[in-house]
């Protein structure tokens, strides 16, 4: 508001109301107009300029540096917390921002806060999102400051990932990294490397698995000739999980042993546990050592300081295909009951995970003599998988669907 703007320049100078004032204004008339209970004529905003030492477009028009820079240091606040701790984290950065807006169309600060308004209408389901995260992308593009530039383009595409149109967002980040590279004449590594691992996600998203491994391959090779361990965790995950896919095993034991030595290098938590969830299932869909494997999960689930509850679901998984693997069919059962598709998994290297679980079902049925139930089960994973690219998953459902239909049949006839 025009009247706290006021004050807070005059008390950044030291004035007094009656100093402000001077002989043009009285305590009592200025004093109104700080509490936006009058509103001054131009005549007195261009004389209160002049004491304030300010143009007058900064009182009508712009807020200053100051005070942008002190909404945007409460904006980084909220936005660092998570929503889980702070449910109206969004609504809160709305609130702060949006009076600003008209403002915000020159530096850096400027162009960070139209990003923070823009991620935040879109979470708030808002239809006019694009235009601040525009805004902000052409002040960034204008001050050559390309990892953020970069993050705004990530976003976009992950806008059309989430809602499962892969081909939607691979266009989207080709789009956005030839606008980039166009427009900056430097890419630093951390925006390659960024806009590099999108590429090869949405690759392998749609099934064009040549056009994947070659970028991540090139982001790898990028990466370790420049000793930059910027998102490598996630391009040996990556490499991991399409060596799987691909059969090859000594590609993925080598990925494997990647990923333990960036886990054990960094100390990372969430890295250590990443890793040893791709080797448990290493061990449960490859090496078929079901009781290492199910040592391995238990171990996790037993242990009362692991709270990575976003990682509950893929250890009972594996531990449900470890079951299954020794026999332990109803108990298996149980576990891959009790999995669910986290809501923020939407790639279909992990929904195939996921999706499996009714053919493990539907594999345990089968042994406990229960034809009819395993086909329904069977067909679930069918039809989930109908929507994602091919994959030796989907083809692995789809085989087991067949063979239990026809083993259906048999015993009908």
């Amino acid at each position: 508001m025009l009247g706290e703007r006021i004050r807070k320049l005059r008390k950044q100078k030291k004035l007094t109301l009656e100093e402000l004032a001077g002989t043009k204004l009285t305590k009592g008339m200025l004093s109104l107009i700080e509490n936006n209970k009058a509103n001054p004529s131009m005549e007195s905003l261009t004389y209160i300029a002049e004491r304030l030492e300010i143009e007058l477009s900064q009182l009508l028009n712009e807020v200053n540096f100051e005070e942008l820079q002190d909404i945007l240091d409460q904006a980084e606040k909220i936005y660092v917390v998570s929503s889980d701790e702070n449910p109206n984290k969004y609504k809160n950065l709305i609130s702060l921002i949006e009076q600003h807006i008209p403002q915000l169309n020159q530096g850096y600060v400027a162009a960070r806060l139209q990003e923070l308004y823009g991620y935040s209408l879109y979470w708030e389901k808002h239809r006019d999102w694009t235009q601040p995260l525009e805004q902000a992308a052409v002040l960034y593009d204008q001050m050559n400051v390309t990892t953020k530039r970069t993050s705004i383009a990530v976003f976009r595409g992950l806008v059309h990932f989430l809602d499962y149109n892969y081909g939607d967002a691979l266009a989207t980040i080709l789009h956005e990294r030839g606008e980039i590279e166009k427009k900056h004449v430097f890419l630093d590594p951390v925006s390659r490397l960024d806009l590099d691992y999108q590429e090869a996600v949405l690759y392998f998203a749609v099934g064009d698995i040549q056009s994947a491994k070659r970028v991540m391959d090139e982001a790898i090779s990028f990466s370790q000739k420049n000793k930059i361990f910027y998102l490598i965790d996630d391009l040996y995950r990556l490499a991991a999980a399409y060596s799987m896919m691909a059969d090859d095993l000594e590609l993925h034991e080598y990925y494997l042993t990647k990923l333990k030595q960036y886990a054990e290098f960094s100390d990372d938590k969430m890295s250590k546990i990443t890793s040893q969830l791709f080797y448990i299932e290493s061990l449960t869909s490859v090496k078929h050592d079901y009781h290492t494997a199910l040592e391995i999960v238990d171990q996790f689930l037993g242990n009362p300081e692991f709270h990575q509850q976003q990682f509950k679901e893929w250890f009972y998984l594996e531990k449900g295909k470890a079951l299954h693997g020794l026999g332990q069919y109803q108990e298996a059962i149980d576990y891959l009951n009790e999995v669910e598709v986290p809501d923020y998994h939407r790639h279909p290297f992990d929904l195939s995970q996921f999706y499996l679980k009714d053919t493990y079902i539907a594999l345990c049925l089968i042994e406990l003599g229960k034809i009819d139930e395993a086909l329904l089960a069977a067909k679930r994973a069918v039809d989930l998988f109908d929507h994602l690219p091919n994959s030796p998953y989907k083809e692995f459902s789809k085989k087991t669907y067949h063979q239990i239909k026809a083993l259906q049949g048999k015993n009908h006839d």
